[in-house]
């Protein structure tokens, strides 16, 4: 397949190339020397979404404001923990779509306009510094709403940034704001009405994307059409922060996504002490999956056998009986024969390690927990296990 001639650094061309011919599945991070980041999601080759950019907020409400009318976005609601996952807006789409809100063709529509805008992006910054790139193939979203094109993608942004650059805009960042700065002048230049939409739009709160959807024109035209005001002085060209998601601190009246996805990964926690299970709660669900905390020893096998969790997580210290003989016992159970059982231990000593094996624990984490350890473990055996399920998303919440 012949690409198209792309204004974009040799490094960043070669990589979308052999992320393509490899059928990568994965996540590809790209980052400018001036510190402006993108992860393009790949599955197969693919690109199936892409994060980031200086107003993924704004970006986002447009995207819903232009194709999803009939949604309302000002209702909805994430909690905290949701907004740290970088595909959020992603995970946002699919809620939607489980509670039929919005089409397919809808998802296909926003995955398309959102990875161009993007590429555009870095197209924009590819010629003003330097653009490094790393793959992680720890990030792959299983089951993509959307497939993209890689090579159509990539010439509709050659496309639409050569169209750029022969407009005399290529300094021009669309997500720059406009103020008036000479109101005077531009009175004698244009209508009453003219005059007055500029004073209405041209505060510093709207980018020249934002301008474009409330005038229901291309960006392109806009800009353009505004090029002679900024040239003169009439305008000026200024940085302008994100919108803020609406947050939400309270769950009891906001619908969750696990109403729809039950099949995202049960984490049991076996453990007496409330701060770590705490701790190892904050961590499992801000990853997507579901977790339920077992601290009565009394209570643990039946807990268990009720929940059927995908994995595990055992205090290897506990009242009654310890972590040994739990382990033991989960083994002489046919449905946890092959759950993964991962050791919980402050101990670092071999003989605990050994013991651990022999009782037919699956591994083991030591204590104090750190989240990347802890979900480093648990993705690797949720992969591998029979019983693991084989999508999941994070618990994103909507008030509309």
């Amino acid at each position: 397949m012949v690409y198209p001639d792309l204004s974009l650094p040799n490094n960043v061309f070669d990589e979308f190339q052999a992320c393509n011919r490899l059928q990568y599945s994965g996540k590809l991070d790209l980052q400018s020397s001036k510190g402006h980041k993108w992860s393009f999601y790949y599955r197969l080759g693919r690109i199936v979404w892409a994060t980031g950019g200086n107003h993924p907020f704004r970006r986002w409400r447009r995207q819903m404001i232009q194709h999803c009318p009939n949604i309302n976005i000002d209702k909805m609601q994430l909690f905290p923990s949701e907004l740290e996952i970088d595909y959020w807006d992603y995970q946002l789409l699919e809620v939607l779509y489980k509670e039929q809100k919005i089409q397919r063709q809808e998802i296909n529509t926003i995955v398309d306009s959102t990875i161009a805008e993007l590429l555009f992006d870095l197209a924009q910054q590819g010629n003003f510094s330097l653009i490094s790139c790393d793959r992680n193939q720890q990030v792959i979203l299983e089951a993509p709403m959307s497939l993209s094109s890689t090579y159509v993608s990539l010439k509709y942004m050659s496309e639409s940034w050569q169209n750029w650059s022969e407009a005399g805009l290529a300094n021009f960042s669309p997500d720059l704001a406009l103020i008036l700065r000479q109101p005077e002048q531009l009175r004698n230049k244009v209508s009453s009405a003219a005059y007055n939409n500029f004073v209405k739009l041209m505060n510093g709160k709207y980018t020249l994307r934002d301008l474009a959807l409330k005038m229901k024109q291309n960006v392109l035209s806009v800009t353009r059409s505004l090029r002679p005001y900024i040239l003169t002085g009439i305008l000026e060209l200024v940085e302008v922060p994100d919108f803020e998601f609406p947050v939400s601190k309270v769950k009891n009246n906001i619908t969750s996504i696990q109403a729809y996805r039950s099949d995202a990964p049960l984490i049991a926690c076996v453990d007496d002490s409330p701060q770590v299970c705490q701790m190892l709660e904050k961590m499992i669900t801000l990853h997507g999956m579901r977790f339920v905390a077992i601290q009565d020893p009394v209570k643990i096998l039946s807990t268990l056998i009720e929940q059927k969790p995908d994995l595990i997580l055992l205090d290897l210290v506990m009242p009654v009986a310890s972590g040994y003989e739990i382990c033991s016992q989960l083994r002489r159970v046919s449905g946890f024969i092959n759950t993964p059982i991962i050791i919980l231990t402050g101990s670092e000593a071999l003989f605990d390690r050994v013991r651990a094996k022999v009782v037919g624990s699956t591994d083991f984490i030591t204590k104090p927990v750190v989240a990347d350890k802890v979900m480093a473990v648990v993705q690797k055996h949720l992969k591998t296990a029979k019983t693991a399920k084989s999508t999941y998303v994070p618990s994103l919440s909507l008030a509309c």
